[in-house]
């Protein structure tokens, strides 16, 4: 009779160690779901990284580099609106002969896509490769200078007020040619406005020296006044007035619109 108690206690020690046992690895699953969960997590933040990359484009017309082609030139300027584009348009593209008809067929095709896609990933027409390509290649070039105006206005922040006292800074347009030589405008703008303009290169030699003489004091007067290069040609100087437009326009395309 005393045996039996040393047995009860190694039955029961026994019963104990197996209850625990079966409690502990019916416990076990319980914590994987959790662990799961918290793996599962993971993913979705990750996913929403990606979306913060897009930058905005500023507002404007804005003209990309012009992109030369086997066929000839092509240059995109954009119009954007509440940082979208509403109008993309090729003011140089590759013409004469059969060039004619592919531009007339795929410009309009190429302009609608860049609206739609609001990028240069557009598809290129068919039968115009050349020219899809080249039209890719300044639509970006136009995009990236439209980011690039949009970065100031971003980084003003909480600092509104300081934004629209940017400092003033001087741009240099394109080199225009003209029948009778080159032209090139220098503006300053100041505020979002052309504070100072000056043709730092214009026709020479000759009676186009009179012209010139003439023609750029009031060119520029009438760049300062109308903030654009929406101006009167000067009588007198058609060709000299075209090209100063032409790179005035360019100077305001570098200095965000």
């Amino acid at each position: 009779m005393r045996k039996s108690h040393p047995v009860r206690r190694t039955v029961l020690a026994t019963a104990a160690t197996v209850s625990g046992i079966v409690l502990l690895l019916s416990l076990k699953p319980a914590s994987d779901p959790g662990a799961a969960q918290a793996a599962g997590g993971a993913p979705p933040a990750a996913a929403q990284s990606p979306q913060g990359g897009s930058q905005p484009i500023g507002d404007g017309t804005i003209t990309g580099d012009a992109s030369n082609t086997e066929y000839g030139a092509v240059q995109v300027r954009l119009t954007v609106s509440g940082g979208k584009i509403t109008k993309a348009e090729a003011v140089q593209a590759p013409k004469g002969g059969q060039s004619d008809q592919i531009t007339s067929n795929s410009v309009p095709k190429l302009n609608q896509a860049a609206v739609a896609a609001q990028s240069a990933d557009i598809d290129a027409v068919s039968g115009a490769t050349y020219t899809s390509a080249g039209y890719k290649k300044s639509l970006q070039s136009a995009l990236d200078k439209a980011r690039a105006a949009a970065g100031p206005a971003d980084s003003s922040g909480s600092g509104g007020g300081d934004a629209g006292e940017a400092q003033a800074r001087t741009v240099t347009g394109d080199v225009a040619q003209t029948q009778y030589g080159p032209v090139q405008v220098r503006i300053t703008v100041s505020g979002g406005k052309i504070t100072q303009a000056e043709a730092v290169q214009a026709p020479k030699g000759g009676q186009s020296d009179q012209i010139t003489s003439n023609s750029v004091p009031k060119l520029n007067q009438a760049a300062v006044a109308a903030g654009s290069s929406e101006i009167d040609a000067v009588s007198g100087a058609t060709y000299t007035s075209a090209g100063y437009k032409q790179s005035l326009q360019s100077a305001l395309d570098k200095a965000g619109g």
